[in-house]
């Protein structure tokens, strides 16, 4: 099982990105998926989910209205767009696959490496 996590890089304030994390060994579609992110001396961050039905997705407050999360079944891939990024958006962002979109993302299992993404100007 494994979930690579690529798209990062250095960005500008205001810039966009758009994150993808590859799931191998396993189905995404029948897992809820979540994006976490976590800066350096920081507790990690669950920042959004989408439901394995599709019908519904949940942001954090900290990027709600900028960020998007979608799922693409055939790719077995999860995506995050990111748009107006802010510099305390920098972070490691990684994807695992979650009980629930709700009480803290509890993480089922996790696997592979996260992508760097630096704001700065």
């Amino acid at each position: 099982v494994q979930l690579q996590a690529s798209g990062g890089g250095l960005v500008q304030p205001g810039g966009s990105l758009r994150l993808s994390c590859v799931a191998s060994g396993f189905t995404m579609d029948y897992y809820n998926m979540a994006w976490f992110r976590q800066a350096p001396g920081k507790e990690r961050e669950g920042i959004s989910c989408i439901t394995k039905s599709d019908t519904s997705t949940e942001y954090a407050d900290s990027v709600k209205g900028r960020f998007t999360i979608a799922r693409d079944s055939a790719k077995n891939t999860v995506y995050l767009h990111m748009n107006n990024v802010k510099p305390e958006d920098t972070a490691v962002y990684y994807c695992a696959p979650v009980w629930a979109c709700d009480n803290g993302y509890q993480v089922v299992f996790s696997g592979g490496q996260g992508t760097q993404v630096t704001v700065s100007s």
